[in-house]
């Protein structure tokens, strides 16, 4: 058995931090997807209206984009503060600040209404979405990592990534429901804001759910530790900079093709299939729909496989087989059978789970506890700002310019290349104790003598 400073749990207290995690990570991704999807769906004719329409999708997605900007502020300032105070006060200011913004954008006036205001209000309430989940992803993986022991640290810390699928998969469901039930006109005039104001509902459960588990064990125990030493830590920022630049680069990199395949693979492809493919929207969302509910299965599968033959097997796995499926996806659209969409988005999806899978323990095991939540959020969403943010936004101009799908594909196979050379400059984490990497940091971070220990 690891010790308590491990941050081994219970087994009655692991399965709750996963599940707190689990649900946490869906309501903030529900709300983030929901915004990508309506972004490829509806926002150009209602925020845009005065444009062609793939201009105005090209419009939508730079609204879609620009919430990527501040997931590295959110990441500073969530790192920051959730090594210094905790891991679950972060998540709980997190979830309250997207559900908020989520919620409001159901409530805005369209351009018809209030004119130009309308985008401006529209983009400032998808940069406070961008703020709360830069630091949500790296506060709800490390929660569960450090409940958990090495040996399964993979398996457990792999199911707040299947919040990933899970959001995408109810976000596509409500509209997919919508588009079922409603008229074009009618979804344009009202039906769109249903799911944004369901965001209140859910942010209520997982508020009830969130402040019912404890912060990890492993931080109390880094904390006290640092405590008792009677020292002035620098911040994490500069810790991290100095000790763990080479793992930041690592994690940096590997997102790259995770994080653009995903946005591609998910939401470019509703663009792409109703407006280049001639799919109806139900259609497109159904594919997504399938796709997801494919990938939330398959996430703790390799969560498992990386805890038994290593992270970086797994992912490469996922790299390598994203990168080639890029050349095939876009045919299997071309051909406008459903099936064959279907088939494109979800094994697709197959490889991205490869990568995102082992992604939560990996990174978790390449920092140390007191600068882990920093290094942890900033090599995930600092890369987030070259990968998922201009995702959509590259392929759908590469569409007009071209008017094929090849280039997309090249811009798919690079990112693949560049997460694979990173990969294989990252060391194999399987197995490490977290508690090893903590004596590393006890030995190496920069400290002063104090008359006082520091506080947060």
């Amino acid at each position: 058995m690891d010790s308590p400073a491990s941050g081994t749990a219970t087994r009655s207290s692991l399965p709750r931090v996963v599940a707190a995690s689990l649900i946490g990570t869906t309501i903030e991704w529900y709300d983030y997807f929901l915004y990508g999807t309506s972004a490829a769906l509806v926002f150009g004719k209602l925020f845009f209206p005065h444009s062609d329409p793939l201009t105005g999708t090209l419009l939508s997605f730079l609204t879609y984009a620009i919430g990527f900007a501040a997931r590295p502020l959110g990441a500073l300032v969530f790192g920051h503060f959730g090594d210094r105070v905790g891991r679950k006060k972060l998540l709980v200011v997190s979830l309250l600040l997207m559900g908020g913004s989520t919620t409001a954008i159901g409530l805005l006036p369209t351009y018809d209404s209030i004119g130009v205001a309308a985008p401006v209000l529209l983009t400032a309430l998808r940069l406070v979405q961008g703020f709360a989940l830069g630091g949500e992803w790296g506060g709800a993986v490390l929660l569960v990592s450090e409940h958990g022991d090495r040996r399964r640290r993979g398996f457990w810390a792999s199911w707040p990534q299947s919040g990933a699928p899970a959001g995408n998969l109810l976000a596509a469901g409500v509209l997919s429901l919508l588009t079922t039930v409603q008229s074009d006109a009618e979804f344009l005039s009202w039906g769109w804001r249903v799911p944004f104001l369901l965001s209140a509902l859910l942010v209520a459960v997982g508020m009830w759910i969130r402040l019912a588990v404890d912060e990890s064990p492993l931080f109390k125990a880094a904390l006290a530790a640092q405590q008792a030493r009677e020292t002035v830590e620098q911040p994490p920022l500069v810790s991290v900079l100095k000790h763990h630049w080479r793992e930041v680069l690592v994690a940096m990199g590997a997102r790259m093709a995770e994080n653009i395949s995903y946005y591609v693979m998910t939401t470019f492809v509703l663009t792409y299939a109703v407006t280049h493919a001639h799919f109806g929207k139900q259609s497109a969302l159904n594919a997504v729909l399938i796709g997801s509910a494919v990938q939330f299965a398959l996430i703790p599968l390799f969560g498992a496989l990386s805890d038994r033959v290593g992270r970086r097997p797994v992912y490469l796995v996922g790299a390598v087989g994203v990168g080639v499926w890029a050349f095939v996806f876009f045919g299997m659209v071309d051909t406008r059978s459903f099936g064959s969409l279907v088939l494109a988005v979800t094994v697709g999806l197959v490889f991205h789970s490869a990568m995102y899978a082992p992604q939560a323990a990996f990174f978790s095991e390449l920092f140390a506890t007191r600068m882990r939540y920093s290094g942890a959020s900033i090599g995930a969403q600092f890369s987030s700002v070259a990968a998922g943010a201009p995702a959509p936004l590259i392929a759908t101009a590469l569409l007009k310019d071209y008017g094929s799908a090849t280039p997309i594909s090249v811009y798919v196979a690079v990112a693949a290349v560049i997460t694979v050379l990173a990969v294989l400059c990252g060391r194999e984490t399987r197995g490490q104790d977290l508690a090893d990497v903590a004596d590393v940091e006890a030995r190496e971070a920069d400290t002063t003598p104090a008359a006082k220990p520091a506080t947060a």
